[in-house]
C-alpha cells in the first residue's frame, strides 16, 4: 500500500495541498456587494462583423477554396466605383472573378464587446479572426467593417492594423510556428456609433439587484446590509436571487446611491457541498463542505492493448493474382484484482482526501468511484460534470 500511495502522490498532491490549506484556513472574510451581485441593466453587449484584411505577405486566403473572399472584394470595389467584369472565356468554364488569385487578402470575422453606457465616439478593442484558410494575418490592415448587435443595427465601425502575438517561419517544406497567427487584436480599433440604452432604474427609482449565485442566505444578508445602511424597507427580496432596492428618483443621485451599495461588506453564506469533475482532463475539484460516510469500495484496473500489424500477400510467379495487404490485430484484455477496501468517514476536506487517497486509484478511476459513492449515499455533495 505504501508503494501505491507513493506512485500516486503526484496525482493527488494538488488535492492534498488544498486539503492542508483548508485545515489551516482562516474564517471567510467579508466581500463587497459588487463582487456578489450586479444591478440589472448594467451589462455588456457582443458585436460581430465580417470584413477583409489586406496587405498580407502572401499568407492570405487561397481563393480557389474560399471563393467568398473574392466575392467580398468585388463587392467592396464596386462600392468604390471599380467594376470587375464577369466575362466568361471561350470555353465558358471560368470568369475574371474566379481567376483572381489573391494571396494578400483574407476574409475575417471581427468581434467586440460594447460596454454599458458606451457613448458615440468612444473607442473599444476588437478581435480579428481568420475565417478561411489564411496562413497568417500578421502585418495586415483591417478595412472598414461595420459591427452589428443581435438586433442587426450597426453599433460600431472597425478599422486598423492587426497586432498578432504569434510568429512563424517556413523554408523548403519545413515550418515553425509560435502561438496563433490566424487571430489578432486591434486596441481601440472600433469607434462606437450608437449607444445602448441601459434601463438601470425603473419608475420611482426602483433598482433591481441580481445575486451572481442563487443562495437564499446570501440574498438575505445583502438585504440586511442595505437596510442597516439606508433604513428599513430600502431593500426587499423578490426571490433567492433578486433584490428590489428603492433608490432616489434623480439619476444624478442614483450614482452615489449605487456606489454606496456596491461598497457594502457582506459575509457570503457557506456554499453547498459540491464536487466538480472535468471529464476531458480528469481534474477533480471539491470544496471544503464535502463529507464522506463510511463505505466499502472495490475497484479493479482494466487495461486493453490492441496490436495491429500489416501483412503483405504476394501472388505466385506468372499468375494473374495481385498483391494484397492485410491488417492483423491482436487484442489483449487484462484486469487486475480489486480488493474491497474500507473508506472511513471524513468530516472535513483533509480527511476526505486522505480517505480517497487510501483507495490507490488514479484521478480517472476516482471519477467513477465518486459517482458510485454518490449513488450509494456515501458522498455528501453534489456532483457536477463539466
Amino acid at each position: 500500500m505504501k508503494d501505491v500511495l507513493a506512485a500516486l502522490g503526484v496525482a493527488f498532491g494538488f488535492v492534498v495541498a488544498c486539503g492542508a490549506l483548508v485545515a489551516y484556513a482562516t474564517p471567510a472574510r467579508a466581500e463587497r456587494v459588487k463582487d456578489l451581485a450586479t444591478f440589472q441593466g448594467v451589462r455588456d453587449n457582443p458585436l460581430i462583423g465580417y470584413g477583409l484584411v489586406v496587405g498580407l505577405d502572401g499568407t492570405g486566403d487561397q481563393t480557389t477554396q474560399a471563393p467568398f473572399t473574392t466575392q467580398t472584394l468585388a463587392n467592396m470595389l464596386a462600392n468604390l466605383g471599380i467594376s470587375i467584369n464577369n466575362t466568361s472565356s471561350s470555353s465558358g468554364s471560368s470568369s475574371t472573378l474566379n481567376n483572381m488569385q489573391l494571396k494578400n487578402v483574407a476574409a475575417v470575422m471581427v468581434t467586440a464587446v460594447l460596454p454599458p453606457f458606451a457613448r458615440p465616439g468612444e473607442q473599444i478593442d476588437i478581435t480579428v479572426s481568420s475565417l478561411a484558410n489564411a496562413k497568417s494575418i500578421r502585418g495586415g490592415t483591417l478595412l472598414l467593417t461595420p459591427l452589428k448587435g443581435a438586433d442587426g443595427q450597426v453599433y460600431a465601425l472597425a478599422q486598423g492594423n492587426v497586432a498578432v502575438g504569434g510568429a512563424g517561419a517556413s523554408a523548403n517544406g519545413s515550418r515553425v510556428q509560435v502561438n496563433q497567427l490566424a487571430a489578432g487584436r486591434i486596441a481601440g480599433g472600433a469607434i462606437v456609433e450608437r449607444s445602448v440604452i441601459s434601463p438601470v432604474s425603473q419608475q420611482g427609482g426602483l433598482l433591481t439587484l441580481t445575486v451572481n449565485d442563487m443562495d437564499y442566505d446570501t440574498t438575505q444578508r445583502i438585504v440586511s446590509a442595505v437596510n442597516n445602511m439606508f433604513g428599513p424597507g430600502t431593500a426587499s427580496p423578490l426571490d433567492g436571487r433578486t433584490i428590489q432596492v428603492r433608490g432616489p428618483a434623480d439619476p444624478a443621485s442614483q450614482v452615489g446611491f449605487i456606489a454606496q451599495i456596491q461598497d457594502l461588506n457582506v459575509n457570503p453564506a457557506t456554499p453547498a457541498a459540491k464536487v466538480i469533475l472535468n471529464a476531458r482532463t480528469g481534474s477533480i475539484v471539491m470544496n471544503q463542505m464535502v463529507t464522506l460516510e463510511s463505505c466499502a469500495v472495490a475497484h479493479g484496473n482494466l487495461s486493453v492493448v490492441v496490436n495491429t500489424q500489416t501483412a503483405v500477400s504476394q501472388p505466385g510467379a506468372f499468375s494473374n493474382g495481385q498483391t494484397v495487404a492485410t491488417r492483423q490485430s491482436q487484442i489483449q484484455l487484462k484486469q487486475d484484482n480489486g480488493s474491497l477496501k474500507l473508506v472511513t468517514a471524513g468530516a472535513n476536506l483533509a480527511e476526505v482526501v486522505k480517505a480517497l487517497n487510501a483507495l490507490g486509484a488514479t484521478p480517472a478511476d476516482l471519477m467513477s468511484i465518486l459517482q458510485a459513492m454518490k449513488a450509494a449515499g456515501a458522498l455528501r455533495a453534489d456532483l457536477e460534470i463539466i
